[in-house]
């Protein structure tokens, strides 16, 4: 294929509810996605769809939404130019510019979905799902007390979800965790993710975390402490999982071979894209690790995405893929709705529904045609 056009969308989506974590409150979503229109070799132009995960500030990673808009643009984009632009060697093209994979996970994103509507198929079909749903998890923020907690988690329980996420920080976590899993029993899988929180210090005090039969804690660590959380592992019976500090396939053998990750949280767009999300799920499965995927708030489009690649067979603990009310009085697809505790994966050409252009325009607030030449 052949890129014609390259197109900037910024979306402002309001949430149904503040959610907060440890290094942020959000109230809206503020995406960018990324539309390509693709010609191919029969003559046919096919317009395909990405979503980058990037926060609008670097407080999740580096990377923030107008950063990657500039790199797609200056270092990305001239690098695709060209009559042989397929998205299994988009990567291999966009490697020597370094980082940035949250940009690089938009821009291949979107030629893949081009790609695949072209071909008539679907992005489960194309990574080798094994099922046509997923159980869907629920991450429920921070919150002011622990009423209000345990009120937002019942709630979620009544919606049908199978798995509950609990946010944690120092100051909120030993308490919380307590009256959660008073409230839900032993029964309900129960997780919880500090978002780098806590350093190496913290292990005592994280170690009381052991008596109420987590599946896992997420990324209490910082992000480069790979070697600390392979030092906490051994000290903690529940087991380790990565997120942060995953953002390659490289990163994830190494985490492995150290003994820090138990379980990984693979996020396509913090990894630079879905294939290299499916390397990752790979090399876990080779070894005997469980992986879930993770999400980042995302649109109708991303979650798609997510549905298709937790499909996987590697993918045996329940994601972070909710119903699209979770976080969107209305979406800018159809919306995803849970169904006994789970979610429809996607199997329609392409990785996603395309945007309804009547919601995308109510909710874009910016828009820019790159140049190409």
């Amino acid at each position: 294929m052949q890129l014609r056009g390259v197109r900037l969308h910024w979306l402002k989506l309001p949430l149904v509810r503040p959610f907060t974590t440890s290094f942020k409150v959000q109230t809206e979503r503020e995406a960018l996605l990324v539309e390509v229109a693709a010609e191919f070799d029969d003559g046919r132009t096919v317009t395909g769809w990405g979503e980058c995960v990037a926060l609008p500030d670097p407080s999740y990673s580096p990377e923030y939404a107008d950063s990657c808009a500039v790199v797609i643009e200056r270092f990305l984009l001239p690098r695709l130019r060209g009559d042989d632009v397929i998205a299994e060697t988009v990567g291999h093209r966009l490697h020597r510019v370094k980082g940035n994979r949250m940009a690089k996970a938009a821009l291949e994103m979107a030629v893949l979905d081009a790609q695949l509507r072209h071909a008539g198929r679907s992005f489960a079909s194309y990574a080798g799902a094994v099922v046509d749903r997923v159980p869907s998890g629920v991450s429920v923020g921070i919150h002011d007390s622990v009423g209000e907690l345990l009120d937002a988690v019942s709630g979620y329980l009544a919606e049908g979800y199978v798995r509950i996420k609990l946010k944690i920080q120092p100051g909120f976590d030993i308490e919380p965790v307590r009256a959660v899993r008073k409230l839900i029993g032993d029964d309900v899988p129960l997780q919880v993710d500090a978002n780098a929180a806590y350093t190496l210090v913290d292990a005592p005090h994280l170690r009381r975390l052991d008596e109420f039969g987590l599946l896992l804690i997420e990324q209490p660590l910082g992000d480069e402490d790979m070697r600390q959380h392979a030092a906490l592992a051994r000290q903690m019976a529940t087991p380790m999982c990565l997120d942060e500090s995953i953002d390659s396939a490289e990163a994830a053998a190494d985490a492995i071979a150290l003994g820090a990750a138990a379980v990984i949280n693979i996020k396509a767009g913090r990894v630079g894209g879905y294939l290299e999300a499916i390397r990752i799920h790979d090399i876990a499965r080779a070894n005997g690790i469980a992986v879930w995927c993770g999400g980042m708030l995302e649109t109708g489009v991303g979650r798609a995405a997510n549905a298709a690649l937790a499909a996987l067979p590697g993918f045996t603990l329940p994601g972070d893929i909710s119903a699209s009310d979770r976080f969107y009085r209305e979406d800018i697809t159809e919306p995803f709705v849970i169904d006994d505790g789970h979610i429809a994966v996607p199997q329609t050409p392409g990785i996603s529904a395309a945007p309804d252009p009547d919601r995308l325009a109510a909710c874009r607030v910016a828009v820019r045609d790159l140049p190409l030449g």
